[in-house]
């Protein structure tokens, strides 16, 4: 396991850098004390999203029709204001914190039609050695600011266009190429460690990465496959892993928001069964919700449109003192509290059905080991007993819908 986490996306680098207990929350976040989150791992988007607190943009602005192959004018002086200051605390706090970047737009000049919403990556090789020199910079750029990137996912969701906020289509076979021709050899000539991963969409697609490590002269350049939760079924990165078990998996976002029911309980169980539980035993090593943080109105964004009811792991309210933890906080906890980076998930034994109990088990690296169990019936309470070295440890009445982490 490489850690479990969540977005630090513009909005929420901004709302928890401009909180009065900025210090407090970040400690309580990325600490590895009692009562602190341990968050590990974090996706950071390579310019603009949907959540914003400044309008959209990339790091190499051109007006329309002049273009920029060399990067003369790339910048990431924008991330110094609060996004970098953010990241460089989380460090200093934990300083084996694991980042993924995330493009949603390339440079608007590198896309047709012209803009950072919706459109497609142009397919002319200079495009796509600029492209890759684009995130390359990137990677080097925050590496010189004492930010090591440890993934990189090519494009977030790539084969969506949405027209009010970043997105861009790269069609898979031009995917391919840019893969296996310009940012695979691009980041070995650099001699960038950063991993690759493919996909960064839905469960649901699983041809798109199914043929791209099907490509030889591509796979050899790929690290894993990232995976969103909002369509699909939950199983699909253990189903890739059965056929594929030289590549890992991530789980890279899922979010909570206004959609919900609203009952805590309800949403702890989604949290645990489908995310948490359901992705470390669908073999993904680094699972990851959207936003961390997000103000009270699920922002802010500034001149985007997007999901405008996405609600961060926790909500920082404007000039407050306090902050809000969700279930989504909760579930996360139960894992990354305990479960160390580096941690083997230990196979459990267990079939109760997908209305009772769920469970899985990490040995950590002093030799702890870590059961966490859901009982997710929603009217009786679980008893149960755990057996670890040859040793049996009962358990009586977990409630309904409520979650317990063991370590022995």
């Amino acid at each position: 396991m490489e850690g479990f986490g969540a977005a630090m996306t513009d909005s929420s680098a901004y709302v928890i850098y401009n909180s009065p207990i900025r210090h407090k929350i970040m400690q309580e976040l990325f600490g590895r004390g009692p009562g602190q989150l341990g968050v590990g791992y974090i996706r950071v988007p390579i310019g603009s999203s949907d959540l914003n607190a400044v309008s959209p943009h990339s790091y190499d602005y051109m007006p329309q029709g002049q273009t920029d192959y060399n990067m003369e004018h790339f910048s990431i002086d924008k991330d110094k204001a609060y996004i970098i200051p953010i990241i460089k605390e989380a460090l200093n706090i934990n300083p084996n914190l694991r980042i993924l970047a995330s493009p949603w737009s390339g440079p608007a000049w590198m896309k047709d039609p012209y803009g950072l919403f919706g459109g497609h990556l142009k397919g002319d090789w200079n495009t796509l050695h600029a492209f890759a020199l684009y995130l390359c910079k990137f990677i080097e750029a925050y590496q010189a600011e004492g930010i090591p990137i440890t993934t990189l996912t090519v494009q977030n969701e790539p084969t969506l266009q949405i027209h009010d906020y970043p997105t861009m289509i790269i069609n898979l076979d031009l995917m391919k190429v840019f893969i296996k021709d310009h940012i695979g050899p691009m980041m070995r000539q650099r001699n960038i460690t950063t991993k690759l991963l493919a996909w960064d969409f839905n469960w649901s697609n699983d041809q798109y990465p199914e043929a791209l490590v099907n490509d030889a002269a591509v796979r050899q350049y790929l690290s894993g496959i990232a995976w969103h939760g909002y369509d699909g079924r939950h199983d699909t990165p253990g189903k890739f892993q059965y056929f594929h078990s030289d590549i890992d998996q991530y789980m890279t976002e899922f979010s909570g928001g206004a959609w919900d029911d609203g009952i805590f309980s309800n949403q702890l169980v989604h949290f645990s069964r489908n995310i948490f539980i359901g992705q470390a035993l669908a073999w993904c090593k680094g699972i990851m919700l959207w936003n961390l943080a997000l103000d009270e109105n699920h922002g802010p964004k500034k001149n985007v449109g997007g999901c405008s009811t996405c609600r961060g792991v926790i909500t920082v309210p404007s000039h407050s003192s306090t902050y809000e933890k969700w279930a989504e906080y909760y579930s996360m906890a139960h894992m990354s509290m305990f479960v160390d980076q580096g941690a083997q998930r230990v196979e459990v034994a267990h079939d109760f059905g997908w209305d009772n109990l769920h469970a899985t088990a990490f040995m950590n690296p002093d030799g702890t080991t870590v059961v966490v169990v859901l009982n997710a019936n929603q009217h009786n309470s679980a008893s149960f007993y755990i057996a670890i070295d040859a040793k049996h440890y009962q358990y009586e009445n977990l409630p309904p819908q409520s979650i317990a982490t063991f370590v022995k």
